[in-house]
């Protein structure tokens, strides 16, 4: 038996967490430990640990099925990809391009997610396509890049964070939902720093904090506006950064200006003491971090309040200086790259914008088409999705769950449920792919290569460590039929390096530049961050330097006053190790070739990637959530995750383990609501809003505001918490607010 393990990531979450895969005598793999990753140097969560497990054929799809006589039936991949062709064919020529709808995923690898994206809009010629990454963090991009001019979900590497001297942690358990990356901030601690949680739940990650702010469900903006008033009641600002580095704060000034402690205690029910203690902790040490999550993001107001929590960065001096800065915790796996090379909206690959002449130009010489054959920006996510069965007629759906992880979710069912033709590829026989005319069954993370984007903005690369089984075909294989069968022969190779090497040249001069990267230099030091620019030809033998590219100023390590390597190249490069096996992967920082990029850990130290370099404040103001409690919805229902499980839990709940520590959905509650409600734990609870009503079994808690209560959203069926949820959209990012609304809880039968 081959003994030989892979090195390679986690399939879950942004971490993406290092593991090896190593074969077992009865020929699968089982994961062990790969210490030299270093976000978890070997540690997993149970998703991770577990991960093989659906790699079984006991849970997973192995063959096409095609719906007939209203039931899905095993067929043939040319049955199945003849019938996809010919529905695709037939709907764009009775009703145009644009009635084929497309929708990815943020798990998909960077190759998946461009190739989908090219092919949306080169063979079907369709504006319609987005992805559930918008569901993830597209509040935190837009108000990064309205501030920075570049979004990155976090602008240094994580192991900046010990070394900082206080984080306030906005919105984010990820003791429970990035478990590997709480240790960043017990060591944060050990160190001497301090660590601010912001949430209206006592979660795991709360109980490690210094302090605890519980503000009320969607006052999350108000809060960071005190904040920001009390920095600037106390002389806190530091006046000579604002000066030389930023623009417009004389408007935000004023804006935060108008929020005084003792309105923001009313409004957020988080007490003038406690925001005196907050700006006390962030603003004495020489550095901070905010960093936001879910929570204050998937708001209607969502941009505005990263907004605010970037003004406090700004105003204080904390961004683009050594161990500070603002950043987002990304939670999907490739929430980063998956729309920094097309399957959004409005995005051409490297994080270019659809509707810029000069980027359609770039991106249409790359692929060999005419640059006006290229569709405009077509809808987000949710609005994609609302459209089904109008004047979108089909749609082709890959590596997500709307069924159960849209908002509002028994609507999208039903416009699902009213397409003229669905097409689903996945792993599993999700509650979505139930719903489909063909379901093809596609490679997962262990039996295919591709590159994934961490949170970090760190490249990597995951390997193929077995062959997947008979009947199971790549989603590149899937694409270079359907566009062979719908007349475009050339394009849509199936070898991921070799889309690697399209994306690269596609990606050059944007934004989110991959061109410097190569796969070799991903195992050799093992990840890359980007931006990374390949060398001009007039550059060879020089380092590249540290300046813009497409806008995004780099900077690529901490000056810490550490040994000269010489010339002054803008990067510090450390060392070869002279113990490193020649044979082996080269250590991350390694000395690379004169000519070689070596990749930006961090962004925004020399200037900011706007035109003139200076970041820019929000001038924003608290605004109530879309739906406040009332007298019919009094109780304000905050949706997140468990430890268990994962986003819509179609590969989780599959897995034995992970369903016996978390079997199903549950409504957590105060003793005091309970008691109003004459609720024991255990009890059938109804939770109803306004879009539908979900019952789950009650688990009271006192670590929960008496006027909340929360669901996990892993669930289908009676409980899935997303029927409750409330599309209404942010007006820049369009996110959903999953993370409020006004509900009523009554026990379940009464």
């Amino acid at each position: 038996m081959e003994t030989t393990s892979t090195p390679t990531h986690c399939p879950y979450c942004a971490l993406q967490c290092g593991m090896n895969l190593s074969p077992t005598p009865e020929g699968g793999v089982e994961v062990t430990e790969r210490v030299d990753f270093p976000v978890n140097r070997g540690a997993l969560c149970g998703k991770g640990r577990t991960a093989p497990a659906v790699l079984s054929s006991r849970v997973r799809l192995t063959s096409p099925l095609v719906r007939s006589r209203g039931t899905l039936v095993p067929a043939t991949w040319d049955e199945a990809l003849d019938r996809i062709a010919g529905e695709l064919g037939a709907i764009r020529a009775e009703h145009g391009p644009d009635a084929l709808g497309v929708f990815g995923g943020g798990g998909l690898t960077n190759e998946k997610a461009y190739t989908l994206g090219k092919f949306a809009r080169v063979v079907l010629g369709t504006s319609q396509i987005d992805y559930n990454g918008r569901f993830c963090m597209s509040s935190a991009a837009a108000g990064g890049i309205k501030a920075f001019g570049l979004d990155r979900g976090l602008p240094f590497p994580l192991e900046d964070i010990p070394k900082t001297g206080c984080v306030i942690l906005v919105g984010s358990n990820l003791a429970e939902t990035m478990p590997p990356a709480l240790r960043f901030f017990s060591e944060l601690r050990e160190n001497g720093g301090t660590l601010i949680v912001v949430d209206p739940r006592r979660t795991r990650t709360a109980e490690q904090a210094d302090l605890h702010l519980m503000p009320r469900p969607g006052t999350d903006l108000a809060l960071a506006l005190g904040l920001l008033h009390l920095v600037v009641a106390e002389g806190r600002v530091d006046e000579e950064y604002v000066r030389e580095r930023t623009s417009g704060w004389e408007e935000a000034r004023a804006a935060a200006m108008a929020h005084w402690p003792e309105h923001v205690e009313r409004i957020t029910g988080v007490s003038v003491p406690q925001l005196r203690e907050a700006v006390r902790m962030f603003c004495e040490p020489e550095a901070a971090m905010v960093l936001t999550a879910r929570g204050p993001e998937q708001q209607s107001k969502g941009t505005d309040t990263v907004g605010a929590w970037i003004n406090l960065c700004l105003a204080t001096g904390r961004a683009g200086r050594p161990l500070s800065g603002y950043g987002c915790l990304t939670g999907q796996g490739n929430g980063q790259g998956g729309r920094e090379h097309g399957q959004k909206a409005d995005q051409l690959p490297g994080y270019r914008k659809l509707d810029d002449p000069a980027a359609r130009r770039h991106v249409a010489e790359v692929w060999g088409v005419d640059p006006d054959s290229l569709p405009g920006p077509g809808r987000s996510a949710y609005e994609l999705l609302d459209a089904l069965g109008t004047d979108i007629r089909s749609l082709l759906l890959m590596a997500s769950n709307p069924v159960v992880s849209a908002p509002r979710a028994a609507h999208i069912e039903e416009r699902l449920k009213s397409l003229d033709f669905l097409a689903v590829c996945d792993v599993v026989l999700s509650e979505t792919a139930a719903l489909a005319d063909v379901v093809l069954p596609v490679t997962q993370w262990a039996e295919e290569t591709g590159t994934m984007t961490s949170l970090e903005g760190r490249v990597l690369l995951r390997r193929r460590a077995i062959t997947p089984p008979a009947g199971v075909r790549s989603d590149l294989e899937v694409l270079h039929e359907l566009a062979a069968r719908l007349g475009v022969e050339k394009g849509f190779p199936t070898d991921p390096e070799e889309v690697f090497e399209e994306l690269r040249r596609a990606s050059a001069g944007g934004p989110a530049d991959y061109s410097g990267i190569t796969y070799r230099r991903l195992v050799e030091e093992n990840g890359v961050f980007w931006p990374c620019p390949a060398p001009a030809p007039e550059e060879a033998g020089a380092v590249g330097g540290a300046g813009a590219v497409g806008g995004a100023v780099t900077g690529a390590a901490v000056d810490d006053g550490g040994g000269d390597d010489g010339e002054d190249t803008g990067f510090d490069v450390i060392p070869e190790d002279p113990t490193r096996d020649e044979a082996g992967p080269a250590q991350p920082g390694a000395v690379l070739p004169a000519n070689v990029h070596p990749g930006t850990p961090r962004l925004f130290l020399d200037r900011f990637a706007t035109d003139d370099g200076r970041a820019r404040f929000a001038p924003v103001s608290h605004r109530p959530a879309a739906e406040e409690p009332d007298e019919e919805y009094p109780v304000f229902l905050t949706t997140g995750r468990v430890v268990a499980q994962y986003q819509s839990g179609a590969q989780t709940r599959r897995v034995d383990e992970l369903n016996a520590a978390a079997p199903g959905p549950f409504v957590e509650l105060h003793p005091r609501l309970a008691a109003r409600l004459g609720a024991a734990e255990g009890d059938p609870l109804a939770v109803v809003s306004r879009r539908g009503r979900a019952v789950a079994p009650a688990r009271i808690t006192t670590g929960i505001r008496p006027d909340t209560v929360f669901m996990p959203f892993h669930w289908p069926g009676e409980g899935r918490a997303n029927t409750l949820t409330n599309p209404a959209l942010d007006p820049t990012s369009r996110m959903p607010e999953f993370k409020v609304c006004a509900v009523r809880v009554e026990i379940a039968g009464a």
